[in-house]
């Protein structure tokens, strides 16, 4: 059964406890966690973070997707993104961010935990408009020369309206799809409320390992 929980964020500058740590220190070498959750729910974010603590290696599944000119290679080259997310998952130890259903069966099989940003449409509405808007104020670079831009906004595929077509959709898809038996090696964790990455490892630290 997946952990159901709901958290709080942590304080900037929260620091583990050393039994967390070493208990983690002893795991890190086999630990492969997928960080799934509807579009501006934090899963880049979190993941980040938990790939600095761990020091694991950090995939970004919209860095391997998008090619410069946003081109989605799902659209373009599926056979190449395939490739990416089968290389970059074979490593022993990793932390990935994305939801690319065409991937799934790498990511997942591979993986030896879920976290799911499960939070409510409301969160993740005022989450992705933020970042948008902060995005395409300072011009970052996301990934291969991409930049978010105003008029994209006009784009069905935009990540604000996609958050909010298809949120009730991902979310029984997840659901439906964590109880499948191909998934049962999975340890989950599913969280209702943002969480900071203190929280997330001692509940990766309390779970027995999966065969």
């Amino acid at each position: 059964m997946p952990a159901d929980w709901g958290f709080t964020p942590e304080p900037a500058g929260t620091k583990f406890s050393s039994s967390t740590e070493s208990g983690w220190h002893r795991k890190v070498s086999t630990v492969r966690i997928a960080v799934i959750g509807s579009t501006g729910s934090g899963k880049t974010t979190l993941g980040k973070s938990l790939a600095h603590q761990l020091t694991v290696p950090f995939i970004e599944l919209d860095a391997l997707h998008w090619d410069p000119g946003w081109t989605p290679l799902t659209m373009t080259d599926p056979l190449e993104f395939v490739r990416r997310v089968d290389a970059a998952t074979a490593a022993p130890a990793w932390i990935s961010d994305g939801n690319y259903k065409f991937v799934r069966h790498l990511v997942w099989e591979r993986a030896t935990h879920i976290v799911w940003l499960d939070y409510e449409r409301r969160l993740i509405m005022a989450r992705v408009i933020r970042r948008t808007l902060l995005r395409s104020l300072r011009g970052n670079e996301l990934w291969n020369g991409n930049r978010e831009q105003w008029r994209n906004l006009l784009r069905t595929d935009h990540p604000v309206w996609w958050a909010w077509k298809h949120f009730r959709r991902h979310r029984c898809e997840w659901a439906e799809a964590l109880q499948d038996e191909a998934h049962a090696h999975l340890a989950v964790l599913r969280l209702r409320r943002p969480a900071g990455t203190a929280e997330v490892l001692r509940w990766l630290d309390e779970e027995p390992a999966r065969p």
